[in-house]
């Protein structure tokens, strides 16, 4: 394994693979009880740090301490699935060439055959879905990819579409829950576009 290589150990890649793990959670189905008990401890965690992460992060930590799981899932229906289509569109080809399922889809299944991940059977959303991303970047880091390969893919399949997405959760009508997921994402993905800047 080259210098470049991450090692789960470490603190920040872990903070940064959990943060993507969560994100596609969330992302991929409204949370259970489970879930938002322990995301009603990032309250805690963040308090009294005046940065926008950790602030989001606390905010995010509210959020499921006060709103019901039943809530929570009306509020995801209402954004993702209503009737016909959602508020807020979760696919990186929508922001990128205003339709579905187009070439930004094909260019990302022929990078994931590439790193060698391959869609389950079970799932029916296309790969250029906002859970799939969060999902295969957070895999990325805990399998200790490459630093400049966690870059490429991030800088060509995410940072040139999430930020939008996240800032339309953030500011969608239904959105309560998910205004604070999309806080805690668009701060998230500036993290991220500061953190590749300081890579060689």
């Amino acid at each position: 394994m080259s210098g470049e290589s991450i090692s789960i150990n470490d603190e920040e890649q872990q903070y940064r693979a959990s943060a993507y793990s969560l994100m596609a959670a969330l992302l991929r189905a409204s949370p259970n009880d489970a879930l938002l008990n322990r995301l009603s401890g990032l309250t805690q965690e963040a308090q009294g740090e005046g940065d926008s992460l950790k602030v989001s992060m606390s905010m995010l930590g509210l959020s499921a301490k006060i709103l019901t799981a039943t809530a929570i899932e009306d509020e995801f229906h209402d954004l993702f699935i209503g009737l016909g289509k959602g508020e807020v569109v979760p696919y990186g080809s929508w922001y990128l060439t205003g339709f579905l399922m187009e070439k930004p889809l094909s260019d990302l299944r022929d990078d994931l055959k590439k790193l060698g991940f391959e869609r389950s059977d079970s799932v029916t959303e296309p790969e250029d879905h906002a859970a799939a991303l969060c999902e295969v970047i957070s895999l990325m880091i805990s399998d200790g990819s490459e630093l400049s390969t966690q870059k490429d893919f991030f800088l060509t399949h995410m940072a040139c579409w999430m930020d939008k997405f996240f800032s339309g959760l953030t500011n969608a009508e239904s959105a309560i829950f998910y205004k604070a997921l999309g806080r805690f994402g668009s701060a998230f993905i500036e993290f991220e576009n500061e953190y590749f800047s300081m890579q060689t």
